[in-house]
């Protein structure tokens, strides 16, 4: 079912209290690298004080240990990016439930904006504490989900919160409300010919996306290191190459089930190292030299799944053909991200890796969507209902 969005609450006067996702990437100096993530919340904060209302944006950023370096992750910086985007001041609480913040949120006023520390600087973030999503809870009068990234978390702020604010509205932010229309509906009712994308390091990240894609994809085309156990479970030579011999099983099976709609490399780009001025060739898929290794997908199948990509109507891509950072084996995932930046389709680029390339190439305008979440997009993509989810207000 379709989910309530902030956009259809009345939020004047009212406290909505909004998961974001400020898990953004800092230098050594503390300097905010990239700020998309900032930015994509900015329709839906923006919505709530244009029409009266007052914000709390809860966030966690990286991994805190503990360990007396974990002001390194602090989201302190990501406020005041904030407070420069929207222009005006934004307030940051030095906690998340404890004094600073409570007396944050007491002198909140018309408009105002607060931001909380990082979540994860309290273990019951991780935990599912009820204590301490009952005193997140307590906060406000609205929660608002716009964190797609962790949508297929049960970490506190994720469910116990939104649990323990039964009653009030609870609803989902514009940012999630697009990301679950595009990859649902991408899933639910596609245009065809329907084409997934695959790549990364391992078939065993994605044997339940495989699996469940095969069932709905006119064709899923594979890349990436996952593509030398599929060429392993063959009787293929993969020399050096990365590869999962305890998933050969899993990789006959995918093959049975997918038949000609699992689509393999036809050619490898090798090299007798991980460098960039490493020697080279072009070998048959399954032939590659002993002292090589399976570096990107060929120039052969690049043009295939261009070809392929060309004639579809709805492509969901995740993970590179393969070292997509190091030319020049990048050329397979620069061809597979022409083609569908150049098709008439309905495109969906995965989180992670495929989203950078997609980006870094200047191609995030000629595609549909570019998710914000790679596990969340490739969860999505399994098929997984999300608790993160599913216990928000429906329409």
């Amino acid at each position: 079912m379709a989910k309530k969005s902030i956009e259809q609450v009345d939020v004047a006067g009212k406290v909505v209290l909004v998961r974001v996702d400020f898990n953004v990437p800092l230098d050594d100096d503390l300097a905010i690298t990239d700020d998309r993530r900032i930015k994509m919340a900015l329709p839906t904060i923006q919505s709530v004080l244009g029409r009266g209302g007052k914000l709390i944006l809860m966030s966690h950023l990286g991994r805190p240990k503990g360990d007396g370096n974990d002001s390194r992750f602090s989201l302190k910086p990501a406020a005041v990016r904030l407070g420069e985007l929207l222009d005006q001041p934004v307030t940051f609480a030095q906690d998340t439930v404890g004094d600073d913040a409570q007396a944050k949120v007491a002198a909140l006023g018309e408009a105002g904006v607060l931001v909380l520390e990082n979540l994860r600087f309290n273990e019951g973030e991780k935990t599912g504490c009820s204590a301490f999503a009952g005193k997140l809870a307590a906060f406000a009068d609205v929660y608002c989900n716009d964190a797609f990234g962790t949508c297929h978390r049960t970490d506190a702020s994720m469910v116990a919160v939104p649990e323990a604010m039964a009653g009030k509205p609870r609803v989902v932010g514009f940012l999630v409300d697009k990301e679950i229309q595009y990859l649902s509906d991408a899933i639910a009712t596609p245009q065809r010919p329907f084409v997934a994308i695959l790549g990364g390091a391992k078939v065993s990240d994605k044997i339940t996306v495989i699996d469940n894609l095969l069932g709905v994809c006119d064709s899923v085309l594979i890349g990436g290191a996952m593509a030398y156990t599929f060429a392993f479970a063959q009787g293929g030579s993969i020399g050096k190459s990365l590869v999962e011999p305890d998933k050969v099983d899993l990789a006959l099976a995918l093959l049975e089930k997918g038949g000609d709609k699992l689509v393999l490399p036809v050619d490898t780009h090798c090299g007798d190292d991980f460098s960039a001025d490493c020697n080279k060739e072009v070998v048959t898929a399954g032939q590659i030299s002993e002292d090589f290794e399976g570096l990107d997908i060929g120039p052969e199948t690049a043009n295939r799944y261009a070809q392929i990509v060309s004639e579809a109507k709805t492509v969901v891509w995740n993970g590179p053909m393969g070292v997509c950072e190091m030319p020049p084996f990048d050329e397979g995932t620069k061809k597979v991200a022409q083609a569908i930046a150049d098709g008439e389709n309905v495109s969906i680029i995965g989180g992670g890796d495929s989203a950078a390339a997609i980006q870094q190439l200047g191609f995030a305008d000629k595609v549909s969507h570019v998710s914000t979440g790679g596990g969340a997009s490739l969860a999505m993509l399994e098929g997984k209902s999300f608790a993160a989810v599913e216990l928000l207000d429906e329409i």
